[in-house]
């Protein structure tokens, strides 16, 4: 207190006169001096704080990181230890309060160590020891899916209320590297109302304004976020800590209070008794705010009645370090995009067989056990830092093997579902199979090229004539241009069909310039030129005629930096490293495939002597996208490793792809602000857009973008050597794609273009006796809003006989949009993301009357979830 009070000020000296009498009167010779030092305290603590001092509510915790230091099974160890430790001090003091969140955690308990867990639940209904939270576990928030943050919070939320009988209405994170701007809605929608968080104190460039403010999501949705001015989740209850509660509390005039996390935390532990003491001592002391443990929900609830009109903060809460944590571990974040859309497949064709009448009156039986194991692994390995990147090799080991059960046991599931849905010829062999069913798994109809599969082949009679066929010349396998294939729904594609196609209107070729300088792709729609370093240095729309690429300049640059961070060496990247960079040139630029439905060259670009990126840049006939396949052996020491495009568009900010919409980003470095988001997070595409026209940079699996002027950049691969000196050596796979379109963002089909990009069409071997119903309907539709996306079908939680839909606007904007269904139901409830009804929800939707059809209206950004009841 003498060094952190003002030293001016009376208390500051009373507490350095108090310290240096005490000194003065101990002698450790002698014990019989305790006593008299003792008394000098008590007087110095016998003064007591005023009515008016500032209030800390202080809670315990012990912050278990799930993974990172240490592999999963360690945490297993680390939770029974440092909570059975709290558990022994709560009997010595009563007034110990102790939070502990991720849901997961428990679940390890229960199943490990039964008996402790009893004594939690026990110790919770005494309401010192607190479940909090609502999540699986403490999620990384920028890289998940918006379907990824749903199931955190129904799978906590689930697990909360049915071990300890209440969900939870603080949403609680204190340690993750940034934060969604649709986490608002989110959390309303999981029944919870206030946010606490603590990260953002480690900003590295501006320091954020606020300490308890209103934080507004995309949508409007707003949650009260608190973040503790102690600045750290980890504090000794030492009077410095509480001190800095008051001097660091930047909304004090709105509201006098703040939290205090206390105790030893990241690798566990929680408070020692020794902390628990000098709470006690300071709990009303003049020169210090008063101190009293609490659940915090009691603090959230004394600051929503007590405080001042709070500030609010719309949009996104950016983390100003830790960037590189879009990008280590590449195949780790790779497994995880694929294993969010393998499940959500999954979890439609599963709805589909499970609702409908099957074929041959076989009962299909809808996984949900199965599927609860399933999201339960998706969600422990998207922990704040599995994720990101930052944890040790052995943690990357466990997540492999977690990713390689989930792939297995979804194939199996949706290798049932299909068969159920179109016959048993899945089961058969290949000689029954004449054709195959295309699906398409997302809401509109889509015009493609697949590669028929390999069983196929030799059934696909092959005609000179037919332009919708090509066999490839690389590696022989059949490409097949399909055609009009409805959302939601299936076309019979076999040699017949193709045959009785009309000839196609488009076509795409290839070639190598006069001078031998350029290769040239080009179709109906574009036109591209790939010089000999495998850049693009022209891109011309046809339709448009408009030339994307500035003269001397180019795309698909790469760029190789040092990467050499101050500190964190997975986390985090440095703006000073973007000063100088080498750029790599291609060689060996070939003509692979001539066409007529699909073209492309390839080019190998070395990076240094132990690593080397093979790429194939491909058009097909039927798109005016540009599509780049890498495969890349990687074998370097603190390098990242980007690719670059500079297009002839003019625009202040960016477009990025988030969980349930988009959010706008500077391309301009005005403040410190601005220049702090010089490496971004952007899911499944960025896009720059001018008045009538834009570019957008989509992916299969990366997340670090950057857009400066009219550079567009995309991270792909990094290599840290701290904490996992192994971190993304070896062979890696990833496509990126260019996707021109007029007019823009918001008039654009980008969003549409990135699912495409990665949920390809699925394809069904059929025999001839399973074909009435491939051209049938679709099981789905949404029309009259082209900016609202069906994202998720399953079968609700508590009821066999319903089934979930959800969907969200997608671009900012109002729609009335028209849900269709041709599964049965007779009732229709809009639900939260708990699936249980909403208040006043009737306006916003209703049955059109002699239909299977809902009207339904969005806001901008809204997430809706209908139940629909048979």
């Amino acid at each position: 207190m003498a060094s952190r009070l003002p030293q001016d000020s009376p208390r500051s000296w009373q507490a350095l006169t108090a310290a240096n009498d005490i000194v003065n009167i101990f002698d450790h010779s002698d014990l019989s001096t305790i006593k008299p030092a003792r008394e000098i305290a008590q007087k110095f603590f016998s003064y007591k704080t005023s009515d008016a001092a500032h209030s800390v509510f202080a809670v315990g915790n012990c912050h278990i990181d799930t993974a990172w230091l240490w592999p999963y099974a360690e945490t297993k160890r680390k939770s029974a230890r440092s909570w059975a430790t709290q558990l022994n001090l709560m009997d010595e003091y009563p007034e110990y309060r102790f939070a502990a969140s991720q849901a997961q955690q428990f679940q390890w308990l229960l199943e490990n160590y039964p008996s402790l867990f009893k004594r939690i639940q026990k110790k919770s209904k005494d309401g010192q020891f607190i479940p909090i939270g609502g999540t699986w576990v403490e999620m990384d928030c920028n890289l998940p899916s918006g379907e990824s943050l749903v199931r955190q919070f129904l799978l906590g939320q689930q697990f909360f209320k049915q071990h300890f009988g209440e969900y939870c209405d603080v949403f609680w994170l204190p340690d993750t590297f940034g934060y969604s701007s649709q986490l608002p809605q989110i959390v309303r929608l999981a029944e919870a109302k206030y946010f606490f968080t603590q990260k953002l104190s480690w900003n590295n460039i501006n320091k954020f304004p606020h300490t308890t403010f209103r934080w507004i999501g995309l949508d409007g949705s707003h949650v009260l976020c608190h973040m503790s001015p102690a600045e750290t989740y980890g504090a000794q209850c030492r009077p410095n800590e509480l001190i800095n509660s008051v001097t660091r509390h930047k909304d004090i005039a709105y509201t006098n209070e703040s939290l205090l996390l206390f105790g030893n935390g990241d690798g566990g532990g929680g408070p020692l008794r020794s902390m628990l003491e000098r709470l006690r001592r300071m709990e009303n002391v003049d020169g210090l705010p008063k101190v009293k443990q609490a659940h915090p929900r009691e603090f959230y609830k004394h600051v929503d009645q007590t405080a001042r009109e709070l500030v609010s903060w719309k949009g996104e809460l950016y983390f100003e370090l830790h960037r590189g944590t879009y990008t280590s571990q590449s195949n780790n974040k790779r497994w995880n995009r694929q294993s969010e859309f393998l499940l959500r497949d999954a979890e439609l064709l599963s709805t589909i067989a499970h609702m409908r009448h099957p074929h041959h009156n076989s009962k299909f039986e809808y996984p949900h056990d199965e599927f609860v194991r399933l999201w339960r692994l998706v969600c422990l390995n998207q922990f704040h830092d599995v994720l990101p990147g930052s944890a040790i090799n052995m943690a990357y080991r466990d997540s492999d093997k977690i990713y390689e059960d989930i792939f297995n046991s979804v194939a199996k599931i949706r290798k049932g579902a299909l068969a159920c849905i179109y016959g048993t010829s899945l089961d058969n062999s290949d000689s029954y199979n004449t054709g195959m069913a295309v699906l398409n798994a997302t809401g509109w109809m889509r015009s493609e090229v697949i590669t028929v599969p390999q069983s196929m082949v030799s059934q696909f009679a092959l005609d000179e004539h037919c332009a919708h066929i090509q066999v490839s010349k690389r590696d022989g396998s059949v490409l097949a241009m399909v055609s009009n294939v409805p959302g939601f729904g299936t076309c019979l594609v076999n040699p017949d069909s193709l045959a009785r196609s009309k000839p196609a209107n488009s076509s795409v070729r290839v070639y190598q310039c006069v001078n031998k300088d350029s290769f040239v792709l080009e179709n109906t729609l574009v036109r591209v030129v790939i010089d000999n370093h495998g850049r693009v240095t022209s891109f011309y729309d046809l339709v448009e005629r408009r030339e994307l690429v500035p003269k001397g300049e180019s795309g698909n640059v790469f760029e190789l930096y040092n990467d050499v961070p101050l500190y964190w060496d997975a986390w985090d990247e440095e703006v000073y490293l973007r000063e100088s960079f080498k750029k790599l040139d291609g060689t060996n630029v070939a003509i692979v495939e001539t066409g007529p439905i699909l073209a492309s060259v390839s080019v190998k670009v070395p990076i240094s002597d132990d690593s080397m990126l093979t790429q194939t840049i491909s058009l097909s006939a039927t798109s005016p996208r540009l599509d780049f396949d890498c495969d890349i052996e990687w074998h370097e020491n603190r390098k990242s490793l980007k690719t670059s495009f500079t297009w002839d568009i003019t625009s202040d900010f960016a477009t990025y792809e988030t969980q349930y919409g988009v959010v706008q980003r500077p391309t301009h470095r005005n403040t410190s602000w601005d220049l702090a988001k010089f490496e971004v997070c952007a899911h499944k595409f960025a896009d720059l857009s001018e008045y009538g026209y834009g570019v957008a940079v989509l992916n299969d699996c990366k997340y670090g973008h950057s857009t400066i002027a009219n550079t567009m950049s995309l991270s792909l691969m990094r290599a840290p050597k701290s904490p996992d000196e192994h971190c993304d050596m070896g062979h890696h796979k990833f496509r990126y794609t260019i996707y021109p379109h007029k007019g823009t963002f918001s008039e654009s089909k980008v969003v549409q273009e990135a699912y495409q990009f990665n949920v390809p069409l699925l394809h069904i071997p059929l025999s001839s006796t399973d074909i009435a119903d491939v051209n049938s309907s679709p099981f789905f539709s949404v029309t009259g809003a082209p900016n609202v996306v069906l994202d998720a079908v399953k079968v609700a939680e508590e009821d066999g006989q319903s089934f979930i839909v959800r969907m969200y606007e997608a671009y900012g904007g109002h729609a009335r949009a028209l849900l269709t269904s041709r599964l049965h139901s007779s009732s229709i409830t809009k639900v939260n993301i708990l699936e249980h009804p909403m208040d006043n929800s009737e306006d916003s939707f209703h049955m059109l009357p002699h239909s299977n059809t809902v009207e339904v209206e969005f806001k901008p950004f809204e997430i809706v979830t209908l139940k629909f009841s048979q």
